[in-house]
């Protein structure tokens, strides 16, 4: 039986609507949110705080390594041994390079996507971090060229 504690609220058609705000403009003052959808600027707080800490959202500035002076940007696809994937995954999450780390279809097993500086950082990321990995059993590397379209207003499921 579940307790009050560990139930989770399910997002409702409030909440879809701050999220799809936030979505627009990540920026936007809770005083807006709240004249937009018609509730309390109190209400848009309490609903923003539980929205991020059930992991619904995350408010951050997304931006463009490559203009920030990361000269290689790509992804990894990582194929393991699918007994050892949690081990695996937990030696991921600690390495800073990989920004974005997922458990896929396809045969690999894990993808993600990594920031480095130059060809050292890489180099090291991939051939002194990840594949001293106990159970990786190869990788395949991508670069990115250029980002063609980056879009982060997809709304809700439940629209």
């Amino acid at each position: 039986m579940r307790t009050k504690r560990t139930r989770k609220k399910l997002i409702d058609s409030v909440d879809c609507e701050i999220i799809r705000l936030l979505q627009k403009d990540g920026r936007i003052a809770n005083t807006d949110i709240a004249k937009k959808v018609g509730i309390s600027e109190a209400t848009v707080r309490s609903r923003l705080d539980r929205l991020v800490k059930e992991n619904y959202i995350q408010i951050v500035a997304v931006s463009n390594p490559m203009k920030l002076g990361f000269k290689i940007v790509g992804n990894i696809r990582i194929y393991v041994e699918i007994k050892k994937m949690d081990q695996i995954i937990k030696k991921l999450q600690k390495l800073k390079p990989l920004w974005f780390i997922v458990q896929s279809t396809g045969g690999t097993g894990i993808e993600t996507e990594f920031v480095v500086r130059d060809m050292n950082e890489l180099n090291e990321l991939i051939f002194e971090n990840i594949n001293r990995i106990e159970g990786v059993i190869r990788t395949e590397t991508s670069l990115f060229l250029k980002y063609i379209k980056r879009q982060y207003d997809w709304g809700t499921a439940l629209d």
